[in-house]
């Protein structure tokens, strides 16, 4: 069912800013970032789930791209393809400034949207791409990022992962010099994949609104990449924002466990002996795997209003980091979430705070931390 002409009308006034998106990587990857040979001003349904056409259709004002390195990189590996990935943002903005510009405050936002193009934002996705310097954060914020996620997928040493061992128990000595600095420099403290222990940590010595660029509701979905109603309570205090990840696994409880035990299933099959492939294919047809789609988005959604307010939500699809819903396969079908969103009571009011103003909001109230250490 195609969207609602009030929903396109909506996303062209008030077009949507997504937290998050990780193009710039899988363009590394497949292309070596050759835009001759993965041109974005084109439709690439085949190898992106992300160009600039769909975005367009998809009333998307403001992108965050992630600059993402697997915390297995190190040295000058992690170097190099943490930097590689800065300089393919900033040669989109080269190759298409008909079609996008990079912004760097909130201003920037609404200028670039006004102009017609999309605004490029940058997210560094993971605090060990800073090698345990300020100056290279500071170097960051000059190469245009505006967030910094604080772990990935393992501890920092100063800052932990919910998908890691206890290891700092919240912050470090550094961890808090981090998050003092990214105030200082106006940048936002990315909560998204640290421990609980870190979050709390983060919003007691924090000076700006609490944010999350792509994450869910745990009490929807017990995944521990999720968000705690207490932390929910405290985001709300802050005045921030948690914007709602599409991550299937994130978004349903059901299918979680299914991948629980799809991967318990694999292990004691690689232990008889037998081909492993053929015994979890049959698993999977015993077992079938649980549909997701933007019902799911939309209870996260639902929730995070309920416990936060309206005020405090936003989106953050982490497309093309992920395989998606098949109902919202790529970044031109954001029109069919808000359609959902407004049969099931969403005010045009309250989408409007969705997709911009409350990010927008956000922006300001970090820009404005750092102008008054100035």
């Amino acid at each position: 069912m195609p969207a609602s002409d009030g929903i396109r009308s909506l996303l062209a006034e008030a077009p949507l800013i997504d937290g998050h998106n990780d193009m710039i990587s899988k363009i590394r990857d497949q292309a070596g970032l050759d835009f001759g040979r993965l041109d974005i001003a084109v439709a690439q349904p085949e190898a992106l789930q992300t160009d600039l056409p769909r975005l367009e259709a998809g009333g998307v004002g403001a992108q965050f791209w992630s600059v993402w390195m697997p915390c297995s990189a190190t040295g000058e590996a992690l170097a190099t393809g943490t930097l590689e990935q800065f300089e393919g943002i900033h040669r989109i903005q080269a190759l298409y400034p008909d079609r996008t510009a990079l912004a760097l405050t909130a201003d920037d936002i609404e200028k670039i949207n006004g102009e017609g193009r999309i605004a490029s934002l940058i997210g560094v996705e993971g605090g060990h791409q800073i090698l345990g310097s300020l100056d290279v954060l500071r170097l960051f914020h000059r190469l245009g990022a505006r967030y910094l996620t604080l772990t990935h997928t393992r501890n920092t040493g100063w800052a932990d992962s919910c998908a890691d061992v206890v290891g700092t128990g919240g912050l470090s000595d550094f961890g808090r010099r981090v998050v003092a600095e990214l105030n200082d420099l106006g940048m936002l403290a990315d909560l998204s994949h640290t421990s609980q222990a870190t979050m709390h940590a983060v919003l007691d010595v924090t000076r700006a609104p609490g944010f999350f660029s792509h994450s869910g509701a745990h009490a929807v979905c017990g995944h521990a990449r999720n968000v705690p109603d207490a932390v929910l309570h405290r985001v709300r205090s802050s005045n921030g924002i948690v914007m709602a990840v599409f991550l299937p696994e994130f978004l349903s409880e059901d299918l979680w466990n299914w991948e629980k035990a799809r991967t318990a299933f694999r292990a004691g099959a690689a232990d008889t002996g037998s081909p492993v492939e053929d015994a979890v294919a049959e698993w999977e047809r015993e077992h079938p795997c649980p549909a997701v789609g933007i019902t799911d988005i939309v209870r996260h959604l639902d929730h995070l209003r309920e416990v936060m307010g309206v005020d405090h939500v936003g989106i953050g699809s982490d497309f093309d980091g992920m395989t998606p819903p098949s109902d919202i396969p790529s970044v031109e079908y954001y029109p069919h979430l808000f359609d959902a969103l407004e049969r099931g009571g969403w005010s045009h009011a309250d989408l409007r705070k969705l997709a911009r103003d409350n990010a927008l909001r956000v922006l300001r109230d970090t820009q404005d931390v750092a102008r008054s250490r100035a």
